[in-house]
């Protein structure tokens, strides 16, 4: 039998998530395929069934596997809201992350990793992606890129028949990219590890693939090999569902700033246990400029935002301005978030709770980590303005866990705009849209820079996704 795995028009028990049509679909064995389609087209759902986290009904159909192993052994998936999964609470991980003392009975990389593996297969892993030096750290203080290759390695080492992973190369630099391709291809000839990737860009789509399963609004369209997807751009439109019309933001809140100096930082140096993650920093950003902040994985941008978004304790013992006031001297925490914008790859970590999508964007008002105060009708009826904008109102009363990670992303960036703040940080903010939403984001990113005393910091590893309206840039280096 050549069929890996054979999916014949199986129908899950819950109606939420059935197919519009029935699924007909054979993965043969070296066969490697990636699932290509919007946010919330069912690429998850998918994922799922395949791997048996979704009832099917007795009657109604199967999916035949042609492997010994148990199904959880030999179907694994990984997905980018995983990375904190070895992380024991949010609570753990955001005090531990600036606290390096509270850090000693955290486990390391290898720690974590040697009950699994030899520790040769482990290296030669963590060579091959250029890892060596996280080895010996402790997973709280890894970036968000170096928490995702550290994922993938650890279920690679498990040996999967088939690996599913969703949008496997946001937060990654070029360099990790690259590298990480170069994994797939060696694990596939030496392991016979078959890939299935989730994918909401179809110019992501690395050469190790060979076949194409389109998806649109919860419809499998028919597999087709890589040449017959690449070649087909009519397919490529129907999949994502671009703006027709103008994007028009909500109406201006607040006054433009007339502060002089947004931020400032003055020989500012982080170090957490032996590793120095920030040294000799100087940076200074001025009311209504536009910044890029850029660096490979693990080189600190995360740390540095933290310090501006008053989030890290160790800004206190080093020099920093935030509109135009030194750091320390009498304001609060929340007189500094009130007037900041902020998204990164992380805050999915801090909303886990089952409450409609719309309460999570209007608690951007508040500026705390979790929903924990109810907002006004008027605050309600804002934040309904800017899900509009970002075109996710059919969704805005949904449970926010029932979202795909796609979806998630694009409430949180809404959520990072209700307030109209005088500076937007946005860390990797297109993390995980589909090519229709990173359009729909960027125009609106550029609309708000538009506006007078608004200012920009950007971080992305892909130079396609800075906003037209940045120009600087500031660069950082990884420190050993």
């Amino acid at each position: 039998m050549n069929k890996l795995i054979s999916l014949i028009h199986p129908v899950p028990r819950m109606p939420e998530f059935r197919f519009k049509t029935p699924i007909m679909w054979n993965i043969n064995f070296g066969e490697q395929w990636a699932v290509v389609g919007a946010n919330g087209s069912g690429k998850s759902l998918l994922a799922n069934m395949i791997q048996g986290r979704i009832a099917l009904r007795d009657l109604d159909g199967k999916i035949e596997y042609n492997f010994s192993e148990p199904l959880f052994e030999a179907v694994r998936t990984i997905s980018f809201k995983d990375i904190y999964t070895m992380v024991d609470g949010t609570t753990a991980y955001y005090q531990q992350r600036w606290h390096s003392q509270d850090a000693e009975g955290v486990v390391t990389v290898k720690e974590i990793l040697q009950p699994i593996a030899p520790i040769e297969e482990i290296e030669q892993l963590f060579d091959m992606l250029s890892l060596t030096d996280i080895l010996d750290k402790s997973v709280i203080f890894l970036s968000s890129g170096e928490l995702r290759k550290f994922l993938l390695i650890k279920v690679i080492l498990t040996h999967p028949k088939l690996l599913i992973v969703d949008n496997p190369y946001i937060g990654l630099d070029a360099a990790s990219r690259e590298s990480l391709n170069t994994m797939f291809s060696a694990m596939a000839k030496l392991n016979g590890m078959q890939l299935l990737l989730l994918l909401s860009n179809p110019a992501d789509l690395p050469d190790i693939i060979t076949h194409v399963m389109p998806i649109k609004d919860m419809e499998c369209l028919g597999g087709v090999t890589r040449e017959e997807f690449i070649g087909n751009v009519e397919l490529h439109k129907q999949l994502f569902n671009y703006a027709t019309t103008e994007i028009e933001l909500p109406r201006k809140r607040v006054e433009s700033s007339v502060h002089q100096v947004t931020f400032r930082m003055e020989d500012v140096n982080i170090v957490c246990g032996t590793r120095t993650i920030l040294k000799n920093i100087d940076w200074e950003v001025k009311n209504g400029e536009k910044w890029a902040l850029t660096g490979p994985n693990g080189s600190g941008k995360s740390t540095l935002l933290s310090l501006v978004y008053a989030d890290n304790p160790k800004s206190y013992s080093n020099t920093l301005y935030l509109f135009d006031r030194k750091r320390g001297t009498g304001e609060s925490i929340w007189d500094i978030k009130s007037r900041i914008g902020y998204v990164s790859p992380e805050m999915h970590l801090y909303f886990m709770e089952d409450i409609p999508m719309l309460r999570i964007v209007a608690s951007g008002f508040f500026d705390s980590i979790g929903v924990f105060r109810k907002c006004t009708p008027e605050q309600e009826a804002e934040a309904m303005e800017w899900i509009k904008c970002f075109g996710i109102e059919n969704i805005a009363h949904r449970s926010f866990l029932s979202l795909s990670s796609g979806e998630q992303r694009l409430a949180l960036l809404a959520r990072a705009f209700v307030k109209d703040p005088d500076l937007l940080i946005l860390d990797e903010p297109l993390h995980g849209l589909d090519v229709a939403n990173k359009e729909r984001a960027s125009k609106i990113i550029e609309s708000f820079c538009d506006r007078q005393g608004k200012t920009l910091v950007y971080v992305t590893h892909y130079k396609g996704e800075i906003p037209q309206a940045v120009t600087n840039e500031f660069k950082l280096i990884k420190h050993q």
